[in-house]
């Protein structure tokens, strides 16, 4: 008996923009499976429909005879009338498209806890305004994360609300919407767009997957340490993510058939997305110049205790939890929210056919590779240039809009981003006027005073500080906002409750990154991977928290063993 074998394509799609994106050939990577034995095919036998007449009318016919069979007289019967049919019933009326309304439920949860803490008595020492701003803060969180409206919407009617009670002006509710992060986060996505569109995203994506295609773990971790290679160099978070990986992580996942809205996002994009976006918070903590706070986390140290973090000392201290969060971090969420797509053997082979197919680099590739080249040269040495990262994304963009690349209408198009830029600039502005009107301030005191009050050990009342400084971040929409408002006082009151004062800067200053992870917002990674629409908000939320446990216990586990070996306490 026979045996034979037979291909099972496991087809990752190549990707193509909307609209004027080419249409490129499919990658295809061959699972092969044992079939059942092969048997020849006999056909059944049926009876002839009109065996011997059919064969007798044919010979009568060939000598002239005309048989005459029982139907045909049949059929020379004359036919009785037909029915007449039945009228046509009424067209019914058109339907009326249903409102696209908020839903209920969602809506109202929102709205209760915003009324519940406004009618709240303000506890002493916090100004009214605070207060209501607080409630109204709280009740747009609450929206964002039940989603009654799209983000952009409930963002919007919190600034709203703020205005309509007289707790924000106009000016202060919207003045956010002039700071530079959220409009490079929007830029990023209009960066994403022609990467895509031109090809050259599914060059650098088939690339990747030839080298390091053969596992998703593996495509993981390539990606993983190419951004915290540049992490050093670049020290815009933002910039990052939104300008390098966002389009190169985007092209992966749909080269490789998982798209955001079409059901396949566990196929691959998932996992990749939440992978690269809580490794980003990691590799900001591990360099003085990867994220643009971390200098003022420097400059406060200095100002408090009298002792300065250099770009050494910040990296020799990192270096070790920080790897170790760069390993671990990928593995547990490949085990806790695994990709569907976990090997794929004859990937590599594949992917390099296709690069040989695609053949050389056509006219918008190449300039779409020139202006990523400008901009990252402008984001890496833009301090001697006096040139700051968004005024380099804008200058990448034109380049763009110029040549044709991408189009004004398809920057228009991409509802993502400003839909980003509206409920990121909004929650931006909220938090920052929580901390003017001095609600933020109250809250560092409150917590200063309980946590003096409870007579712990030095080691004791700096683990309470930390929690409480890591997990008082939902309050916050940017990392410089969050240390402004409350390292110095953190730093000051641990240092008095006899923690190393320079152990303590450093343990603060890390945090100060990694507490970004624990939601959509924490950091200016946030709202481009979350903003890419694979990982629904409660799962982002929920393994934010999950990994913020992971995060903790590797660098004050195995980062304290390791600061106690280099003299840091």
């Amino acid at each position: 008996m026979a045996s034979s074998t037979a291909a099972s394509p496991l087809t990752c799609h190549h990707l193509g923009s909307v609209g004027a994106r080419p249409s490129l050939p499919s990658l295809s990577f061959p699972l092969r499976r044992r079939s059942s034995s092969s048997k020849p095919i006999s056909l059944p036998s049926k009876p002839s429909l009109a065996p011997y007449p059919a064969a007798s009318a044919s010979a009568a016919s060939r000598r002239g005879l005309t048989p005459v069979s029982a139907s045909a007289s049949a059929a020379a019967a004359p036919a009785p009338d037909p029915a007449p049919a039945p009228a046509p019933a009424p067209a019914a009326p058109p339907k009326k498209p249903a409102l696209q309304g908020a839903a209920i439920q969602p809506l109202l949860a929102s709205l209760a806890i915003g009324v519940l803490i406004w009618f709240v008595p303000a506890p002493a020492g916090v100004p009214r305004n605070a207060w209501q701003l607080l409630a109204i803060f709280l009740s747009t969180i609450v929206g964002i994360i039940t989603q009654p409206l799209p983000l952009g919407a409930v963002a919007l009617l919190g600034l709203g609300a703020a205005v309509l009670t007289k707790t924000l002006t106009f000016a202060a509710a919207f003045s956010a919407f002039g700071d530079p992060i959220p409009w490079l986060i929007a830029l990023a996505f209009f960066f994403a767009r022609g990467f895509i569109k031109t090809g050259l995203g599914s060059r650098v994506a088939y690339a990747f997957v030839a080298a390091f295609g053969s596992s998703s773990l593996g495509l993981g971790y390539s990606l993983v340490f190419a951004e915290a290679l540049l992490a050093p160099a670049i020290p815009s978070v933002s910039a990052r993510a939104g300008g390098i990986f966002l389009p190169l992580v985007k092209s992966l996942c749909e080269a490789c058939g998982s798209r955001a809205g079409d059901g396949s996002e566990r196929k691959l994009g998932a996992w990749l997305m939440l992978t690269c976006f809580q490794t980003s918070v990691v590799s900001s903590a591990m360099f003085l110049t990867a994220m643009a706070a971390n200098p003022l986390s420097a400059n406060l140290t200095a100002a408090t205790i009298g002792q300065g973090i250099g770009w050494t000392l910040w990296a020799k201290a990192a270096i070790v939890p920080g790897l170790l969060s760069l390993v671990l971090v990928p593995l547990i969420l490949y085990v806790i929210y695994p990709p569907e797509v976990k090997a794929s053997p004859d990937a590599p082979r594949l992917a390099k056919e296709r690069l040989a197919k695609m053949g050389p680099m056509s006219t918008e590739e190449k300039i779409m590779a020139g202006t990523l080249l400008l901009t990252v040269g402008l984001w890496i040495f833009g301090g001697m240039l006096n040139v700051d990262a968004v005024s380099a994304a804008i200058l990448g963009l034109g380049v763009l809009l110029i040549t044709g690349v991408v189009t004004w209408k398809e920057c228009l198009a991409e509802s993502v981003a400003w839909d980003t830029l509206t409920w990121f600039a909004a929650l931006i502005a909220m938090a920052g006027y929580l901390n003017k009107y001095g609600f933020i301030s109250w809250f560092s005191e409150t917590v200063v005073k309980f946590v003096g009050g409870l007579g712990l050990s030095w080691q004791a009342s700096f683990g309470v500080l930390v929690l409480l400084y890591f997990y008082s971040h939902y309050f916050f929409a940017s990392g410089a906002a969050h240390i402004g408002a409350m390292f110095a006082a953190f730093l000051s009151v641990a240092s008095a409750l006899g923690t190393p004062p320079l152990f303590a800067a450093m343990v603060l200053s890390f945090l100060s990154n990694l507490m970004g992870g624990t939601t959509h917002y924490g950091i200016g990674s946030a709202p481009v991977f979350y903003g890419a629409g694979y990982v629904p908000l409660a799962q982002w939320w929920g393994y934010g928290f999950v990994i913020s446990v992971v995060n903790i216990i590797i660098w004050l586990g195995a980062g304290g063993f390791w600061w106690k070996m280099i003299g840091l306490w």
